[in-house]
């Protein structure tokens, strides 16, 4: 595979093969430091589109809600198909009072206090399967580990039943990604109908008969006094499956090939020199699993001299901001006890992630577990990158471990 470094009048942030095939490090920079407010012009029919790449202006975009709107769209690929079905009605893209309520709904069940008894069942699942991957040798951990842990969590959360889990997986990693170069933006499309397909038969299951879940929930919930549709609780559920999947899964498979690459790293967190809650937010960093969000302009405004007029596409790399040098410290240097560490992963402003809390459990107990259960670990093969202009990451990540007894002879603290 070629991971050249592009000229900037080369690349296409639209085409996700450019993601696959060349390295964009050198790339993001350049950008930061001489195109902060840099044009993707128009490629092939598709429209083009604003590219934003400093820390600060994407912190500026994320805070303005008046000359920005996520409401018709926040991924490059639906902004730039001429909007998102789920816009006014799914809370990642409605914004004003409707946001505000909707958000309101979705905290009280993804809350810290009420998700400690869900953050309990997920250290049980993580350091199970850690410790059974630990004595067996080896895996496939994006399969075997990473693919499990976020979809067991969220699945639990909405009621899923467990028959159905590694279907929806399997719709999750097609929505917005693909694990191979056949997978075109027509499967991608499929993939995402069909998850709102499958909610769709579970609404009416449980208009018929509520559990304790977070669809019933929804199904009992009102914004201005008026009952959420079957419409509204179907986008939503999409939301929350993509969401408690993609960004979970993705940043433990990168957690764990960095930590393998980086044995001075792994030691600090083995010997308990950084503290485990430091380093999931240098992991997130890191990772940083969704490159980018997209934004349309809703009133005329300007940014680095550039007049923007509404209707036109803006969008904000994590992806770029995550290295900023003017932010970070040594940003191309991956340190575990990294603070302060005001990364990008979950977004910021009025739609920071809902589920930031969860994530940030899953993985702090997957990082305990590792250190608890073994002494080191090491990739085996090749990782396979996924395909995505939205989520970086991998699709495979076969690796050895290295058995550490005195732990695994421990019971579970």
């Amino acid at each position: 595979m070629s991971m050249s470094a592009p000229a900037l009048d080369t690349v296409d942030l639209g085409d996700p093969a450019t993601f696959a095939d060349h390295d964009l490090h050198g790339y993001w920079r350049t950008l930061r430091d001489t195109a902060p407010m840099h044009w993707n012009p128009p490629v092939g029919g598709r429209r083009g589109f604003w590219v934003l790449s400093r820390y600060d202006d994407i912190m500026a975009t994320y805070r303005d809600n008046v000359n920005f709107t996520s409401q018709r769209g926040n991924v490059l690929v639906t902004l730039l198909e001429g909007g998102d079905a789920g816009a006014g009605r799914m809370l990642a893209v409605t914004d004003g009072p409707r946001h505000l309520e909707l958000r309101k709904i979705l905290q009280r069940v993804l809350s810290p206090r009420v998700l400690d008894a869900v953050a309990q069942t997920v250290r049980v699942n993580t350091r199970q399967w850690i410790r059974e991957a630990v004595e067996s040798g080896g895996c496939d951990f994006a399969e075997q580990i990473a693919s499990r842990i976020p979809m067991t969590t969220i699945s639990n959360l909405l009621g899923v039943p467990e028959r159905d889990r590694d279907y929806l997986l399997s719709l999750t990693k097609t929505a917005l990604s693909a694990d191979d170069e056949d997978v075109d933006e027509v499967d991608s499309e499929m993939a995402r109908n069909e998850i709102l397909m499958y909610f769709m038969d579970i609404v009416e299951e449980r208009r018929e008969s509520p559990g304790e879940d977070v669809i019933s929930m929804l199904i009992g919930s009102a914004v201005d006094g008026v009952p959420l549709s079957d419409e509204d609780v179907v986008l939503n559920c999409y939301s929350l499956i993509i969401g408690g999947d993609e960004t979970s899964r993705l940043t433990m498979i990168d957690c764990v090939r960095t930590l393998a690459a980086q044995p001075e790293q792994w030691r600090r967190l083995k010997h308990g020199e950084v503290a485990v809650e430091t380093a999931v937010d240098e992991v997130l960093r890191w990772a940083s699993p969704t490159m980018h969000f997209g934004r349309s302009v809703e009133r005329e405004t300007e940014l680095h001299g550039v007049r923007l007029r509404p209707g036109e596409i803006v969008t904000l790399w994590h992806a770029s901001g995550n290295r900023d040098e003017r932010v970070f410290a040594r940003p191309e240097v991956f340190d575990l006890g990294r603070t302060p560490n005001k990364h990008l992963a979950f977004g910021y402003g009025p739609h920071f992630c809902v589920g930031s809390y969860l994530a940030k459990v899953e993985i702090a107990e997957l990082l305990k577990a590792l250190r608890d259960f073994t002494l080191g670990f090491e990739q085996t093969d090749e990782a396979l990158p996924i395909r995505s202009n939205f989520l970086t990451g991998f699709s495979t990540m076969p690796v050895r471990f290295a058995p550490d007894h005195s732990g695994l002879k421990e019971v579970d603290r």
